[in-house]
């Protein structure tokens, strides 16, 4: 179990799942599960706000997406809505326009629809809402130095 721990910070979902694995009875995990809780061992309000942290600086995920990735780790709705609570609508645009930004880099000399495509579901999979998605689409390619008229 502390093993688990040391590799990467769990929830407290996957450190019973894996419990549940290894054949552990439930009453047994639920109370150690508890006691690694009360030390502070276990702790999802921190699991999740530094999955949030982390998602977001290393791969720009947007709102939705960290909301559906905590989910899937087993992080109540309740948790999830304080870990995202600092996300607001211009820091998520913000985000979105340096996801875009870099992007925009490695597609320099194509059509702006192509640009405008891939851009937009470069976006989409990162889980910005559409109406983020196509204000900065539309601004970066505008943008773009090879799109500027002389």
């Amino acid at each position: 179990m502390l093993r688990q721990l040391t590799m990467a910070p769990r929830s407290r979902r996957q450190l019973a799942d894996k419990l549940r694995e290894r054949g552990c009875p439930e009453d047994v995990a639920s109370r150690v599960l508890d006691r690694m809780t009360d030390v502070g061992l276990v702790d999802d309000d921190a699991y999740a706000a530094m999955l949030v942290r982390s998602k977001q600086a290393g791969r720009g995920l947007a709102k939705r997406a960290l909301a559906q990735e905590l989910r899937g780790k087993g992080v109540d709705d309740e948790t999830i809505e304080g870990a995202l609570g600092s996300i607001d609508a211009e820091s998520e645009r913000a985000l979105a326009e340096q996801v875009a930004a870099k992007k925009m880099r490695t597609m320099g000399g194509l059509d702006p629809q192509v640009q405008s495509r891939r851009l937009a579901g470069a976006l989409a999979r990162k889980g910005y809402p559409p109406s983020v998605v196509y204000a900065v689409v539309r601004d970066a390619v505008n943008a773009a130095p090879e799109h500027q008229r002389d």
